[in-house]
């Protein structure tokens, strides 16, 4: 099979692993594979991305001295050949503005056209501009694809007349299986890992923390991730007088690593698409709390069997939780286990590529 994958950029962020994860699963098992970040100008890919992915960055094909409203032409015209010099069976889009363009980009062609969603529109703070030409374009698309049943159903709402919707979980990434939660030195880790952004709410965490830290002596917060409010993280943990205890590491390339030697992990998101991060520390064994936001943590954790779900923006709650999870072994122990358990079953690559396989069928990219 031929696929055309479309991302904005190849950055580090959870779109664009999920995007480098299925390309390389695809070339592996034998697909002829062209990705194509439409909006950044090159560079080295963040994550790790096979030599047999084809890799066109579009930038680097439109000239130089052009105005803006030229480079936007040039660069859709381009985007369009070369869809078509590669006659794919499908094309997979990754978040709005690459979906748009993916959709306006293969008018005509008669080529099957798969749009993602990566968070919960509901949630998004899209401007007026971009709801409407989301709201327009997405109706042309074969299928939209998120990530949850939940958003699955609002996304029928904002996005009328879509030909179908389909839910497809993120999959756990194959390497992260190369790593053994190591656990339990001297000093005890609670771990975030995230963009340090408004809707990850790092500061409540730290706030949180603040309230059971004498309890629980042995423990201290690591928080990795860059991002906007990088000086307010650090002022809140300055007026804390937390210095000593938590730690803002920033951001790392090696994320799971970093779980394996974390003792619980802590996401106090406002809402997610799919939290990466919370999917993969429980696939490492990693006891996790996480507020009960839109959407993600509920499914992955089965209503709260294999998490800690602590009510959307409950500081009380989530301090308990804290103290909960950081000061019984044997609850850690447990509840670790059980979600390691849970997720290779549910959310392993080879499920998630058999969820693409129905996709493709759908819309007849396989016969």
């Amino acid at each position: 099979m031929k696929i055309v994958v479309l991302t904005s950029s190849l950055s580090a962020g959870g779109a664009e692993r999920v995007a480098s994860t299925l390309c390389n699963s695809w070339v592996e098992r034998g697909d002829q594979v062209t990705l194509i970040p439409t909006y950044s100008g090159g560079g080295v890919p963040f994550y790790p991305l096979s030599n047999n992915v084809e890799l066109i960055y579009l930038a680097a094909r439109v000239q130089g001295g052009l105005g803006r409203l030229s480079q936007y032409k040039q660069r859709f015209l381009i985007l369009r050949r070369l869809i078509a010099e590669r006659a794919p069976d499908v094309v997979v889009s990754f978040l709005p503005n690459v979906n748009v363009a993916a959709i306006l980009a293969t008018a005509g062609l008669k080529i099957p056209v798969i749009i993602c969603e990566r968070s919960d529109p509901s949630q998004q703070p899209y401007t007026l501009l971009w709801k409407l030409a989301c709201r327009l374009c997405y109706r042309f698309a074969d299928m939209l694809t998120v990530q949850t049943a939940s958003v699955a159903k609002s996304s029928a709402v904002i996005f009328p007349k879509l030909k179908k919707i389909r839910a497809v979980a993120n999959p756990l990434p194959a390497e992260v299986l190369q790593y053994v939660h190591v656990a339990g030195g001297p000093r005890k880790i609670l771990l975030s890992l995230g963009r340090l952004s408004e809707e990850k709410q790092v500061d409540r965490i730290i706030d949180a923390f603040s309230n059971v830290c004498e309890r629980c002596p042995d423990w201290d917060l690591h928080i990795y991730g860059d991002g906007p409010l990088r000086n307010e993280v650090e002022g809140a943990i300055s007026r804390k007088g937390l210095g000593n205890r938590v730690v803002l590491q920033g951001r790392t390339n090696e994320p799971w690593k970093v779980m394996a030697g974390a003792d619980a992990f802590v996401m106090a998101s406002r809402y997610e698409g799919f939290p990466n991060a919370l999917l993969e520390a429980m696939g490492l064994g990693l006891p996790c709390i996480a507020f009960d936001c839109p959407s993600g943590p509920r499914e992955m954790s089965s209503d709260g069997q294999y998490a800690v779900l602590v009510p959307l923006n409950d500081q009380t709650a989530l301090s308990v939780a804290m103290n909960e999870v950081m000061s019984d072994k044997t609850f850690r122990t447990t509840l670790g286990a059980g979600a390691k358990e849970t997720v290779l079953e549910r959310f392993s690559l080879r499920a998630v590529l058999g969820r693409w396989d129905e996709l493709f069928k759908e819309v007849g990219a396989i016969r």
